[in-house]
């Protein structure tokens, strides 16, 4: 038996002996049944005991999954440092690694394999000495024996080919010209060092030659296609990058299993990518060499890009596979790429891609390169794709913050949708409306998690979630109005509170604040995308206000930007930046998968009084504020909203609204159904007829069964989310 006391001054142990001895003779007891359950009294009598004793287990809150706490308890989170401040910033000791790359890669696409060699250096700033490094070497995911092939289900996602046998080969680690022992454990690698690299601001510095195969499907992360007139080839996750080493978990060393994505910090990259004659390669960072690898009419039509709104085409359909393909010669050619202060490096090659492109020139008049590669069969939707790419960015930096880089490229190929700094990978072909959806959606990973770097393998909601709640405010249809001319589309919400509904009244759901590998894979989407934005849109449309929320989560992420915060961090940082206590919320939508049931129990009106005595119930574990609609008899209508604390010690909360002289025709909550109601039957009340009116004006409640919501179906949009 458990209990929730509410202890105030006068309870007296008298008192709570009464209270044990009334139990113990049959009186109803606090003790809490399962919400919805059909409740008798001791003389055994449904109906209206049953309905009473329901009602007294409402107007006690009962410490159930949570022995100590109630939803409204303060979380449990570390202790602010000088590191990570209560306010959620950064503190004054904040520090993190830097490793910067110097890297010379090679694709054969005879044996389709890359070849690779890397000068890393690496800066601690931390306050330890490090005397070994971690790195990731996440083509081993793609053994046949490798965890990663035997954890995740075959032929899913994230998992590799069976007739596919691929993995990493280390040639060697050195430094200068001393062999460094390397240990390989699946997909990480520890690298002994000579000697520490020594606390803040120590470096060391070490090169690492690689080879491997580049898969077909690469857990729809890298990837070849072949299209008619050639090959697209997709590197990603294709280096060993060194692990990141922070203040929460030292060295992050999960290891790379294909769904949970990458962590890793900022550097800088110089690489130099050699490729046949004929390919074009674009990657993460700026071309420095384009008058060495461009014929001059391409290099004419880059330069023209460059300060061009209008999308330019640099090589054409008609181009693809012909001598104005390349730059005039023969052999290969080696395209030389550079990029600072990003925490990863993909790149395209092929010989099959158009290449357009457009600039988005900023108010200060630097400029961000837009560009696409594309094959043939692509082009009816991706002709568009420059400029979808350019309001997406557009969008995000008025609204959130500005796109840092001086580039960015969307690739068709292999890959559903992927995204890396200043390149992403985009499947859709023909449906220009798809085009648009996971194009703002993988560019929008260029703030989440690639600006605010955040770990994806513990924590995908903050990148995934964060990145989904900012693609609902960045629609087709606005983008169609907007670039192609038309009438501006009306607003829309963007909530799916039915589907959120459901799924939170699954027992079986998990939390979606979980470690993205240890989340079922049919739920990774709901949970880590969806569940995240629709908490973001209910946090910042319904409970705070876009004039609360947004200086916020600007707040949040200017002062992240380029640092990794935590999820602690977050949640101090919207509360700070808010005013508001958010605990329940956090709690309710992140942190635990518990239902909303908000139900209209009795409307009493008094015309003698001007008074209405509302009676509300919270019939589960969610707690949101409430929205009531009411109607009069008049055609008058108001909106009578109460806060969340009325559910701080109850369940059960009556409201005294002054209605005058008006008599009230019905009453409910959430008029516009934005809420996650898993039973919007007891929504509505309804005044009976005038017969049944006392002489005092009271009306007996009844309540009226809405039906619109009701629907049994346990089909939800499950899927496993974009990239």
């Amino acid at each position: 038996m458990k209990f929730f006391l509410f202890c105030r001054p006068g309870f007296s142990l008298i008192a709570l002996a009464v209270l044990l001895c009334m139990c113990s003779i049959g009186t109803r007891s606090l003790v809490a049944a399962p919400y919805g359950a059909v409740v008798q009294d001791d003389g055994g009598e449904e109906g209206a005991n049953a309905t009473r004793a329901e009602l007294n287990q409402l107007k006690a809150r009962y410490l159930e999954a949570r022995p100590d706490k109630t939803i409204f308890s303060p979380l449990d989170l570390p202790t602010p440092n000088g590191m990570r401040t209560a306010t959620g910033m950064p503190g004054e000791d904040y520090w993190q690694q830097q490793v910067d790359y110097r890297i010379e890669v090679t694709l054969n696409v005879e044996q389709e394999s890359v070849a690779a060699t890397a000068h890393v250096t690496y800066t601690n700033n931390s306050p330890q000495d490090l005397p070994y490094v971690w790195i990731s070497l996440e083509q081993n995911l793609f053994r046949a024996d490798s965890d990663g092939s035997r954890f995740t289900p075959p032929g899913s996602r994230f998992n590799n080919r069976p007739d596919f046998e691929g993995g990493v080969t280390v040639d060697y680690v050195r430094a200068g010209d001393k062999e460094l022992k390397l240990a390989v454990h699946d997909t990480i690698g520890r690298i002994d060092l000579l000697e520490p690299v020594r606390a803040k601001g120590g470096t060391t510095e070490f090169e690492i030659s690689w080879s491997f195969r580049i898969p077909d499907y690469g857990a729809d992360r890298m990837g070849i296609r072949r299209c008619d007139q050639g090959t697209i080839y997709q590197l990603a996750q294709w280096f060993p990058a060194v692990c990141k080493f922070d203040d929460v978990h030292g060295w992050n060393t999960l290891p790379y299993l294909g769904q949970g994505e990458f962590y890793t910090d900022f550097g800088s990259y110089d690489v130099k990518i050699t490729a046949p004659r004929g390919h074009v390669v674009c990657a993460t960072g700026v071309l420095r060499n384009a008058g060495e690898v461009l014929s001059e009419e391409q290099l004419r039509r880059l330069i023209l890009a460059n300060t061009s709104r209008q999308t330019v085409t640099i090589r054409s359909a008609t181009e693809v596979g012909t001598d104005e393909a390349a730059k005039p010669g023969e052999g290969p050619l080696t395209w030389h790429f550079h990029a600072d202060k990003v925490r990863s490096f993909a790149w395209t090659s092929s010989d099959a891609t158009i290449w357009d492109a457009s600039s988005i020139i900023w108010d200060d008049d630097s400029t961000t390169l837009i560009q696409s590669v594309y094959p043939q069969e692509a082009r009816s939707a991706w002709k568009e794709s420059t400029q979808m790419l350019k309001h997406s960015i557009e969008h995000y930096s008025e609204k959130w913050f500005r796109y840092p880089y001086p580039t960015a490229t969307n690739v068709s190929g292999m890959v559903g949708g992927m995204e890396y700094p200043m390149i992403i990978f985009c499947g859709e072909d023909s449906n220009k409306e798809g085009l648009h959806s996971v194009t703002s959606h993988e560019i929008g990973h260029n703030w989440f998690p690639m600006v605010v770097n955040t770990d994806e393998r513990r924590a995908a909601w903050m990148d995934e979630g964060f990145n989904t709640f900012m693609n609902t405010y960045d629609r087709y249809d606005v983008y169609d109005a907007e670039v192609n001319g038309g009438e501006m589309p009306e607003e829309d919400s963007g909530f799916n509170a039915r589907s959120m509904a459901r799924l939170m009244s699954r027992p079986n759901v998990q939390p979606l604040a979980m470690p993205s590998d240890q989340i079922r894979p049919e739920w990774l989407g709901m949970l880590a995308y969806y569940k995240t934005a629709t908490a973001m849109q209910m946090l910042r449309e319904v409970v705070l206000g876009p004039e609360r929320f947004d200086p916020a989560f600007r707040e949040y992420i200017q002062a992240w930007a380029f640092k990794s915060p935590q999820p602690a961090d977050f949640f101090r940082c919207m509360e700070n930046g808010t005013g508001a206590e958010l605990a329940w919320f956090w709690r309710s939508w992140f942190i635990e998968n518990v239902p909303l049931d908000q139900a209209i129990v009795s409307v009493d009106q008094s015309i003698a009084s001007g008074l209405a005595r509302i009676t509300i119930a919270n019939k589960q574990e969610m707690v949101m504020p409430v929205f009531l609609e009411i109607e009069f008899t008049n055609g008058e209508k108001m909106d009578y909203n109460m806060p969340v604390y009325v559910w701080y010690y109850t369940n059960l909360w009556t409201a005294d609204v002054a209605i005058g002289d008006r008599e009230i025709k019905r009453v409910i909550i959430d008029r516009k159904r934005v809420m996650p109601d898993l039973n919007r039957r007891n929504n509505n009340w309804v005044d009976p007829k005038p017969e049944k009116s006392d002489v005092t004006g009271a009306k007996e409640a009844k309540i009226e069964t809405d039906d619109s919501d009701a629907d049994d179906s346990d089909s939800t949009d499950d899927g496993d989310g974009g990239g």
